[in-house]
């Protein structure tokens, strides 16, 4: 365990950071780094805080929460509990337990790194656990990217054991006769790591030693090629707003390579992390490149690819809307729903911008009311002619998922306006407009 001090010091492995919150479960790994940085705190310059996260789907949750705080208590060491109800993220969000787990996980470190409570995550993952990560992805049909592995620094979490071995561990928690509590899930072979660790890798040990360096290698090697590529990635192509992820579609004429990580990154950056495979990754591909415009594609984690216009566009699942609510017209504000804010104002001299509509506001009738767009819908389009609604919106080339969550102002089904793209020839300004009104709409979600 003594070159774990060189490896930070050596790497540079905590910056500058001085409170490091080591994730606790109770168990030997995590128990192990807890007692070892607490113990080298002078010697590394850093004051330890453990984190136990309670995530209420196991009968012993409680017991390992409760044993946690014990030690900490007896040891001296700054402890922070908190509890997540799991399972009502994973039936929110999708997506395994697991994952589910790992996401409530690290939505505390983020707020307690926020709010300046820790500087850094520091988590207990070894040699095993790497090995076992790079194997599994092998499986799950991973390119470099996955079969890379774990890093030893990701933004602000660091992994001081990745490269120890797991017998080290074991021989220090022995040595310093460092208390911890078995997982009793660590035995359930329905679950695939569990399978793999449980029955698989032992077999393969048996056979090849040496399997746990030799998996380890090969993920560097593989992170180095991935690295590589990586560096020819425009990154900065790929538009992120409000949880939608936008990739143009002139991307995809490059080499696989290059369209797999772009394909990954954005996966990611919706919180998904697990489930997708190279065939869904080539089923995006086959979206941009061959389906007509306005098709979509359903995929793992209630992610949904839309092909719209100039974009590949990455969603992930929000509730219908309430196509049955109406507001009357009023000046002042609107919450639309749970997707956008809704804003009319009365100017004197207004300034023609992208970011309103201007308006007569004498023109509006009474009865008018803000709601969806519905079956029926028809506009009079600005300088004249009428038109549905639906084929106006595609002329503007409004993505059919946006369609139905932009605020109409209506009058039965004539649609005087339509909030963040145009309004109607009845509402049109002239020279004898005498007061103005102003529409604003931020779209709060699905960009």
């Amino acid at each position: 365990m003594e070159k774990v001090i060189d490896l930070i010091k050596t790497t540079h492995l905590f910056g500058n950071a001085k409170r490091i919150g080591v994730g606790v479960s109770g168990g030997m790994d995590s128990m192990a780094l807890l007692h070892f940085l607490h113990n080298n705190s002078e010697v590394l310059g850093i004051e330890v805080v453990a984190i136990n996260v309670n995530h209420g789907t196991r009968e012993n949750d409680e017991v390992e929460a409760k044993f946690v705080a014990n030690y900490c208590k007896e040891a001296g060491i700054e402890h922070i509990g908190r509890r997540v109800d799991v399972g009502v993220i994973a039936q929110k969000e999708g997506g395994t337990l697991e994952d589910a787990c790992r996401r409530a996980r690290f939505a505390i470190f983020a707020e307690l790194k926020e709010k300046g409570k820790i500087d850094m995550v520091a988590l207990a993952h070894h040699q095993r656990d790497q090995a076992e990560t790079i194997l599994l992805h092998i499986l799950r049909g991973s390119g470099l990217t996955g079969a890379s592995g774990m890093s030893l620094l990701r933004d602000y979490v660091a992994r001081p054991l990745l490269n120890t071995p797991k017998q080290d561990i074991i021989d220090y928690v022995k040595a310093n006769n460092i208390p911890y509590l078995e997982d009793e899930t660590n035995t359930d072979t329905t679950i695939s790591r569990n399978l793999l660790r449980q029955e698989i890798m032992p077999k393969l040990r048996s056979v090849w030693p040496n399997l746990d360096n030799s998996l380890c290698d090969f993920g560097k090697i593989c992170r180095e090629d991935d690295q590589c590529i990586r560096k020819m990635v425009d990154f900065d192509a790929i538009l992120e707003f409000n949880g939608v992820i936008k990739i143009p579609l002139t991307y995809f004429v490059y080499d696989k390579p290059i369209i797999y990580r772009m394909l990954f990154d954005s996966i990611k950056k919706l919180g998904v992390t697990q489930d997708f495979e190279r065939k869904h990754y080539q089923m995006m591909i086959n979206l941009a490149v061959s389906c007509e415009n306005g098709s979509k594609l359903d995929l793992p984690q209630k992610v949904t690819a839309h092909k719209e216009y100039e974009y590949l566009t990455l969603t992930r699942e929000k509730p219908a809307f309430n196509v049955d609510i109406e507001w009357p017209f009023k000046v002042g504000k609107i919450q639309f729903g749970d997707y956008g804010k809704l804003v009319v104002r009365r100017v004197r001299n207004p300034k023609f911008d992208e970011q309103y509509l201007v308006f007569d506001i004498d023109k509006i009738p009474n009865g008018a009311v803000w709601r969806v767009r519905r079956e029926g819908d028809i506009i009079e389009k600005f300088g004249g002619g009428t038109k549905k609604l639906k084929s106006y919106l595609i002329d503007k080339k409004i993505p059919a998922r946006l369609r139905n969550y932009l605020p109409v102002l209506a009058i039965g089904n004539d649609v005087l306006a339509v909030a963040g793209v145009d309004i109607s020839e009845q509402l049109r300004v002239t020279e004898e407009t005498k007061n103005y009104g102003i529409i604003k709409y931020d779209l709060e979600n699905w960009a």
